[in-house]
């Protein structure tokens, strides 16, 4: 799933540099602590060793497709920051993780210099991605949710290896339940009238992510 527009490096120093440029443009001008012990503490928490698909190379390419999808956003850094926290807080075993990862971004987000209504607007988002289901007219919403579901469209090698990943992180699940629960997750997406609500990701990205469901569903049930 490459695009030119959005190659980056995304080593450790490249998210830094990202993280610096959202937060001092959330700032809006506000003078604010150093943001990068911020960007150490978050990079930290993207590198626990129970991850396996939600790492910091899935914190990069969210990124880079907020990059991708910017224009639609009423505020495109302040979905940058809520591309950081959303799963900040990961436990597999856990079912609060969002709720988690929005209570950080709400204690962080003030502590670092971000205005009370960006860090509403960013910890809504955050618990958005319980349901990836913005209302109609959220484009900041829409843009977060389509940036994190866009590894449904991947080429299908790479999805195979998204799809091995998350089986990795539920390796504490047997093999029968976890097949029941990843299918009923699958059906639950090919019901949705649209998984992308961005015109980009409704062109570019619903029909390749819905074979690739349809194909994991397949193998899931044989």
């Amino acid at each position: 799933m490459t695009d030119d527009r959005t190659q980056h490096n995304h080593g450790p120093a490249a998210l830094r540099t990202r993280w610096r440029g959202a937060l001092v443009a959330a700032r809006a001008g506000a003078e604010g602590p150093d943001p990068l012990p911020y960007a150490d503490n978050l990079l930290a928490r993207w590198a626990e060793p129970q991850r396996k698909y939600h790492t910091t190379a899935h914190l990069a390419a969210v990124l880079d497709r907020v990059d991708t999808l910017a224009g639609h956003a009423a505020d495109a850094d302040a979905v940058r920051l809520a591309a950081w926290f959303h799963d900040a807080v990961y436990r597999p075993d856990r079912s609060e993780n969002e709720e988690r990862s929005a209570v950080l971004a709400e204690r962080a987000l003030p502590e670092a210099g971000v205005p009370d209504a960006v860090t509403e607007e960013v910890a809504r988002l955050v618990r958005l991605t319980v349901t990836h289901d913005p209302a109609a007219g959220d484009t900041n919403g829409e843009v977060l949710c389509d940036a994190d579901l866009a590894i449904l469209a991947a080429p299908p090698k790479e999805y195979a290896q998204y799809a091995a990943q998350v089986r990795e992180e539920y390796g504490f699940v047997p093999e029968e339940a976890f097949r029941e629960g990843r299918a009923a997750v699958l059906r639950q997406l090919l019901g949705l009238p649209r998984l992308f609500r961005t015109p980009y990701g409704t062109a570019e990205w619903e029909p390749r992510a819905r074979q690739n469901l349809l194909t994991e569903l397949e193998l899931l049930t044989r």
